[in-house]
């Protein structure tokens, strides 16, 4: 497309964004800002998104791929789906790496939670991260890592609980790394639930 540099599509836009809004949250988020971050002009973000809202809206659309990229790639790596998932948790929150970062991106959903139009696609990715929660449940339960007629239904919306005040607790206290708490709360969780002898695989 004319007056498209070469080499920044939007795909890495949107990442600038991410970060442009783990510096400064929503609120201190501009094109110029963003623009900066790939050496474009303002005025190429405003031909490709229209507005400060229509990059909010294409990020947030985007970001409901992001679970299942997750999945692809923290799966071939483990051979335990429970050491999998564990992974996913630490990869959905890899851009909250300080309180400040974990405090803007929440304000972001924030935005989210009062706007209609960007609720529906937070929702989207709520739902999609659920569903890779419960897939690696399943997984972990045909796989005899977990406990005979464990409702991995249910744990996937208690997994997916964890992750989310794990952030929140770890933000607040601000005690050991995101990751470390994450996989802590995890493993504290499935506890009951894990298979006999299965105690260590899922570390792997």
């Amino acid at each position: 497309m004319a007056g498209r540099p070469r080499g920044v599509d939007d795909a890495a836009i949107l990442r600038a964004a991410v970060e442009v809004i783990g510096r400064v949250g929503p609120a201190g988020l501009t094109l110029a800002a963003v623009a900066g971050e790939v050496g474009l002009v303002p005025g190429t973000l405003v031909q490709r998104f229209g507005s400060k809202r229509g990059l909010l809206v294409a990020l947030a659309a985007t970001a409901v791929q992001e679970p299942e990229a997750l999945y692809a790639r923290a799966r071939p790596g483990h051979v335990s789906a429970l050491a999998a998932l564990g992974a996913f948790a630490v990869g959905s929150m890899s851009e909250m790496s300080t309180p400040e970062r974990f405090a803007n991106h929440l304000a972001f959903l924030c935005v989210d939670l009062t706007d209609p139009e960007l609720h529906e696609h937070a929702l989207a990715v709520h739902r999609a991260q659920g569903r890779v929660i419960e897939l690696l449940l399943d997984e972990a339960a045909a796989g005899g890592e977990l406990r005979a007629g464990t409702d991995t239904r249910a744990l996937a919306r208690t997994v997916r609980a964890v992750v989310t005040g794990t952030g929140l607790s770890w933000a607040l206290d601000r005690e050991g790394t995101l990751p470390d708490r994450l996989r802590q709360e995890i493993r504290a969780v499935l506890a009951p639930h894990i298979g006999k002898g299965e105690e260590e695989l899922w570390e792997n």
